[in-house]
């Protein structure tokens, strides 16, 4: 046979869906339910044996779990009734993990049965494309399959990026994907990349009373939040023992048998048991073929989309960590219905990014919406400043958990809500009043909402009520 028809031959499908969806992250799950829900025939491929994807067996799902294992411990730990009686619990690292395998696998139960009810095929092995309609399955046993469709939606997410120097293969060397297969609790740990992971392992590492070393890149913690959250969140971080060093770039790690010593070019050696890399991400997409379709994704790996999320080839959508920013699981379910809308009818509402809080996991949580005094200072935008403090709170007072602020930013004049930021505890919870008001239209976003309505008390709800009122004061 000539090339032409050994081509021919391998892209005879056996199976042909109007959508074809790579990962079962929160990304393909919201396109793929999308899409099925418009009557389309859509197909679904995990490259990893269980759906769900990293979300549900690497990141989110069991670092979240590990969180609220260890909060669970600190809270009988720190409560006096208990303390009286001499009860002080200490768990190690590997039994506080396994808590999170019993979450995970009713996850992975609850997501299965989403794709069976609607109908929605699901292969397992890895994906690359053959041409611009037709996509190769190789399953795990070495045998491949090919399907074909008129639309595709790539949401393989992302992994953590792991520069050429480091020894990943070291057994005190992690990254976000390995750290959860820590043996045992560390002594010490350098933890390199302060962003939203590193602060949130940082979090976690130093509840469990390790000794820890923060290392940034940046002059601040987190700049994308507003500045009073960063000073809050650094303050602290710093008030519980966590060594943070800014402005530090690494050079070279140096292993040894029990311990790694990290060098960076400031002249610093900083030695702990383990070295926990959190500086960057690159997008899974090295396998696909992308070539075969004309698509070139970036330096990380990441591809390029418009407003629709339309890659190069209009008929292949891309959603999620994929993409890069904002690179959150809520956001990627959003951006796979939008996708899946688009394809479908050509049309949707445009996704806004300014619409997406973001949920931080530290100790306490931080969440945010909106704008921040920086942007609207930059922007000459007159606002003005409403506080609530939660040691203020009843409910907070009762719950134990005073460190924290509600923070509205609001027009002066319109009296429109600008941006919420929220430190403390639920803080994750609580933004999503906020952003319910944020949305309205016109007059039905405003200060006066908050100011008028009942919340009920004792509630962490109830600080609403408060940073309106004494941002409202301001302007008499």
């Amino acid at each position: 046979m000539n090339d032409e028809t050994l081509k021919q031959v391998a892209c005879k499908p056996e199976q042909t869906f109007d959508v074809i969806v790579i990962g079962t992250g929160p990304g393909g799950e919201g396109a793929a339910m999308e899409a099925t829900k418009q009557g389309k025939s859509v197909a679904v491929i995990e490259k990893q044996p269980r759906i769900g994807g990293n979300c549900t067996h690497l990141g989110t799902i069991p670092s979240k779990s590990l969180r609220d294992a260890i909060y669970r411990m600190m809270e009988v730990n720190s409560d006096l009734h208990f303390r009286q009686l001499g009860v002080h619990v200490e768990i190690g690292f590997r039994d506080l993990r396994r808590s999170a395998q019993t979450v995970i696998e009713k996850q992975v139960d609850m997501r299965r049965s989403f794709y069976e009810r609607n109908d929605v095929e699901v292969y397992h092995g890895a994906a690359s494309f053959l041409d611009a309609t037709h996509i190769s399955v190789m399953k795990e046993d070495g045998t491949t399959m090919v399907l074909s469709a008129s639309a595709f939606v790539i949401a393989t997410g992302s992994r953590p990026y792991r520069p050429p120097a480091v020894d990943f293969s070291h057994p005190c060397i992690f990254d976000s994907d390995t750290i959860l297969d820590l043996t045992e609790t560390p002594r010490t740990m350098t933890i390199y990349g302060a962003g939203v992971i590193g602060c949130e392992y940082a979090s976690m590492f130093r509840n469990l009373s390790v000794k820890l070393n923060l290392v940034n890149t940046r002059a601040n913690l987190l700049e994308f939040l507003d500045d009073e959250i960063c000073d809050a969140l650094s303050y602290h971080m710093r008030d519980t023992g966590v060594r943070i060093r800014h402005n530090e770039i690494f050079d070279h790690v140096e292993t040894f048998n029990d311990h790694v010593v990290v060098h960076l070019k400031s002249g610093k050696q900083l030695r702990s048991d383990v070295l926990l890399w959190a500086n960057g991400r690159s997008g899974n997409t090295e396998d696909l073929q992308l070539d075969c379709v004309s698509i070139t994704p970036n330096h990380r790996g990441q591809i390029e989309v418009n407003e629709n999320f339309q890659s190069a080839q209009p008929h292949i959508y891309a959603v999620g960590d994929v993409i890069g920013p904002p690179a959150l699981a809520s956001a990627a379910y959003v951006q796979g219905r939008f996708a899946a809308r688009h394809l479908g009818s050509g049309q949707c509402d445009g996704f806004e990014m300014e619409h997406v809080p973001t949920g931080i996991y530290t100790s306490p949580e931080i969440s945010s919406l909106g704008k921040t005094e920086r942007q609207l200072t930059e922007a000459c935008v007159p606002y003005e400043v409403g506080h609530s403090m939660f040691k203020s709170l009843a409910r907070a007072q009762i719950m134990g958990h005073p460190v924290g602020m509600l923070k509205l930013l609001f027009h002066r004049e319109t009296l429109e809500i600008l941006g919420i930021h929220c430190f403390g505890v639920n803080a994750s919870e609580i933004i999503h009043i906020g952003q319910a008001i944020m949305s309205q239209k016109g007059e039905a976003n405003s200060l006066h909402y908050f100011m008028n309505t009942t919340f009920n008390y004792p509630t962490m709800a109830e600080a609403y009520r408060v940073a309106a009122l004494n941002g409202y004061n301001r302007l008499l």
